[in-house]
């Protein structure tokens, strides 16, 4: 079983920044690919950005390219979503959630097996 809980959302005006936190219970986290996804109201629940266990790989949508950053530290069980550049369509609920099998490039919220309760992201213009 695994536990995640976001922090560090908030509101900020457009073209600010903030950085996402998630920390992870249990003993093989970093062997879990990790993923932030976002859901706005009355929108689908949409993928962000994910991470291979080790670090070196990462995926990103387009539009946050060149804009958010994913990054994790498996000695603090725990991942990040650097944001800069925020722009009023990145308003939602971020949430952070872990794939077990480990791999790039599943971007679906059905392929990952546990999910963090969200914190609230509002850019003001």
């Amino acid at each position: 079983q695994v536990q995640l809980v976001e922090s560090g959302g908030g509101l900020v005006q457009a073209g600010g920044s903030l950085r996402l936190s998630c920390a992870a219970s249990g003993r093989i986290f970093s062997s879990y690919t990790m993923g932030w996804f976002r859901q706005a109201p009355g929108k689908e629940r949409e993928f962000v950005a994910a991470i291979t266990g080790s670090g070196g790989s990462t995926d990103y949508v387009d539009s946050v390219k060149g804009r958010f950053s994913i990054s994790r530290d498996n000695a603090k069980n725990a991942v990040y979503l650097q944001m800069n550049s925020l722009k009023p369509e990145d308003t939602a609920v971020y949430h952070c959630a872990a794939d077990t099998r480990g791999v790039l490039g599943r971007r679906r919220p059905r392929e990952y097996s546990y999910w963090g309760q969200g914190t609230q992201v509002t850019v003001s213009t």
